[in-house]
């Protein structure tokens, strides 16, 4: 059964809606990942061998994953406290110069491992190569007892935790346990071979491939496979909600075990899918703290990540190109209530 948008969301609640961000707290906690941009132009091939030669023109530094994640929640409107960790090294000041001048609040430990960077190299608009500098080392004992000093100091003020798991050695089985002591609403980024640690949470937000994984599927063919998977995942979690996301075909919603919604992509360009991930969890977990409905948090991040998906490089929005990007694309919009 299709139901057209407005019958869920109308702009004047969003805009009530936005209007209540600044008082809600997220506690985001998650590996951060330093995003290194190098941009270009491509006119011929090099004579050593035959690649392209990149002439760089500018290159740019973002925050990556939890890093992401967070500046989703302050870009539109949000407040944020970042748990993650870095290496002692310049990279990881990089990091925290670049969220000083987001104004996001911050722990970062720092650790005798690497800052992991991932640098990707543009040309006309098309990503020609990434490169990964990472040395991935679970946490000690000790450090995961200094995580937990801060989450225990920070839990009060946070509606929501957040967990961004890239599985670069931050998240761990024994740091989830104890998150779910605290008995808040809980909105994870998963991590496939760590599906195990997501036991009883209020909602993951994997992609189709993350979710196949988790769930060790093969031969997924149809929207009724993933939506097999997605029960599988709920009674394997006893998890309360899901989101798959689907790139260009939208995202199934699992609202609350009973419900099942199919929400279409809204993107009208796609340039870059880095961080649309970040995007959909970041801005799920700020609307469902003012809404308290899984669906129109959903369909929120659905459009949040159709704006991010048009820019080159990690990207987010504000409430201003929201609302504009909004108007224009609701009339038509459709939701599918599969079950």
């Amino acid at each position: 059964m299709k139901f057209s948008l407005e019958k869920i969301l109308n702009i004047e609640k969003i805009k009530k809606n936005f209007k209540k961000f600044p008082s809600k707290k997220i506690l985001v906690i998650g590996d951060i990942l330093l995003d290194h941009y190098i941009f270009g132009d491509v006119d011929r091939i090099s004579p050593e061998a035959p690649v392209p030669v990149v002439e760089v023109k500018n290159e740019m530094f973002f925050p990556g994953g939890a890093g992401n994640t967070s500046l989703n929640i302050k870009d539109i409107g949000g407040d944020v406290f970042l748990i993650s960790a870095i290496g002692r090294d310049k990279n990881g000041k990089t990091l925290e110069k670049l969220l000083i001048n987001k104004k996001i609040e911050f722990f970062l430990f720092k650790r005798d491992v690497p800052t992991i960077v991932k640098t990707r190299i543009i040309a006309k608009n098309q990503q020609i190569v990434r490169l990964d500098r990472e040395k991935i080392e679970q946490l000690s004992k000790k450090e995961e007892e200094e995580i937990k000093k801060i989450i225990f100091e920070k839990i009060n003020m946070a509606e929501v935790i957040v967990v961004s798991d890239y599985g670069k050695g931050l998240i761990t089985e024994n740091l989830m346990d104890f998150l779910k002591k605290f008995k808040k609403r809980i909105i994870v980024d998963p991590k496939p071979e760590h599906f195990k640690f997501y036991k009883n949470i209020f909602c993951l937000t994997p992609n189709k491939n993350e979710a196949i994984l988790g769930i060790e599927k093969i031969n997924v063919k149809s929207v009724k496979d993933i939506i097999e998977i997605g029960i599988k995942i709920l009674n394997f979690l006893k998890s309360e909600n899901l989101i798959i996301t689907l790139g260009k075909d939208g995202m199934i919603v699992f609202k609350n075990k009973s419900e099942i919604y199919h929400i279409p992509s809204i993107a009208k360009d796609v340039y870059d899918v880095t961080g649309a991930g970040d995007t959909v969890c970041g801005i799920f977990s700020l609307y469902l703290c003012v809404s308290n409905d899984v669906l129109e948090s959903a369909i929120i991040s659905n459009f949040a990540a159709g704006i991010v998906v048009g820019k080159i490089g990690t990207a987010t929005t504000n409430q201003k190109k929201f609302i504009e990007f909004f108007k224009n694309n609701y009339k038509n919009f459709f939701v599918e209530k599969i079950r």
